[in-house]
């Protein structure tokens, strides 16, 4: 206990010894936050998913990033003065949109903010084609976002992702992985930008303390959901 005091002092806490984060705004007026870093690098590295028929929500910024043979892009949005909107849509409620309709959605850092998370996820997975992929990103540590049109509600594990996704894609059909480390953690909370960490910082992968949490899923041709997890249609 003693050797624990002496090494929290307050010159080793250093600037992290505060009530208050540096940045109040992400950090994205120090530049990309932490999360960006890896979400970036998880929608690289699937790049070639990103193809074909795109859905992304709120706007095609990762779409047109990232993309590879995209024929069209879609934004899904719930509001309906957004001018890049093409689905006006709740994913939660999206009873309106075909199924079978999308080769790839990404959905990055928006689950948190739908209540009806399985409703969300069973929709994802009906609206994409047989083969599609759905990119998605969540947080496991995060400050609470705040806004007049949304609400934060969750955080999510490894454990709740698979099985979440699992239920409406197959088990078989899904890839999860904890991404980051406390000190991510720490500057993200802070509201520091990735470019203030290193490389090497933010490589460093710790499945106690991730960052977020990244799901590959893919809709198989053969798959159906199972029994009880149909979105509710009864109005």
């Amino acid at each position: 206990m003693q050797r624990l005091r002496r090494l929290l002092t307050p010159a080793s806490l250093g600037a992290i010894r505060r009530t208050r984060p540096i940045s109040d705004d992400w950090g994205f007026d120090r530049g990309a936050p932490v999360d960006r870093y890896y979400i970036e690098r998880f929608l690289f590295e699937h790049r070639r998913d990103i193809r074909g028929r795109v859905l992304e929500i709120k706007e095609n910024r990762y779409t047109d990033r990232y993309g590879t043979a995209v024929e069209r892009r879609d934004v899904m949005d719930i509001d309906p003065t957004n001018p890049k909107v093409t689905v006006l849509a709740d994913l939660s409620a999206a009873d309106q949109v075909s199924a079978n309709l999308f080769d790839c959605f990404l959905v990055t850092q928006t689950l948190q903010l739908i209540y009806d998370i399985r409703s969300a996820i069973a929709h994802a997975h009906r609206i994409l084609r047989p083969g599609g992929v759905l990119l998605a990103t969540v947080p496991s540590v995060s400050r609470i976002a705040l806004g007049p049109a949304f609400v934060d509600h969750w955080r999510f594990t490894s454990a709740s992702c698979a099985r979440l996704f699992g239920e409406y894609f197959g088990a078989e059909h899904v890839t999860v992985a904890a991404q980051g480390n406390v000190l991510a953690c720490i500057a993200f909370l802070l509201g520091l930008a990735y470019d203030e960490l290193s490389p090497t910082e933010l490589d460093v992968r710790d499945e106690n303390f991730p960052l977020l949490v990244t799901v590959r899923a893919v809709k198989h041709h053969s798959h159906r959901l199972l029994r009880g997890t149909e979105p509710d249609h009864r109005g």
